[in-house]
């Protein structure tokens, strides 16, 4: 089901627009569509680059071992803990 949107655009957007329809021969409709997804694509992109990003920062970090690990936890979940 498609949806209406109504997008106001200055002079200069609207030429824009219009140029890269006419040079990938489709509609104006076409092209915003085409330009959503591959700005949602770039979007996904960057937030995995990101999520990679952190967890490659974390390797650096130091484990507890799971003994310690527990307590901590344990202490931090006691009334007037952490």
């Amino acid at each position: 089901m498609s949806v209406r949107l109504e997008v106001r655009l200055d002079e200069k957007r609207r030429a824009q627009l219009e140029e890269i329809a006419e040079y990938r021969g489709a509609s104006i409709s076409e092209v915003v569509r085409a330009l959503i997804d591959e700005a949602y694509e770039e979007n996904s992109r960057e937030r995995v680059r990101r999520a990679v990003e952190k967890l490659i920062n974390l390797r650096g970090e130091v484990m507890p071992d799971p003994e310690e690990l527990s307590r901590e936890l344990e202490s931090a979940h006691e009334p007037g803990g952490i």
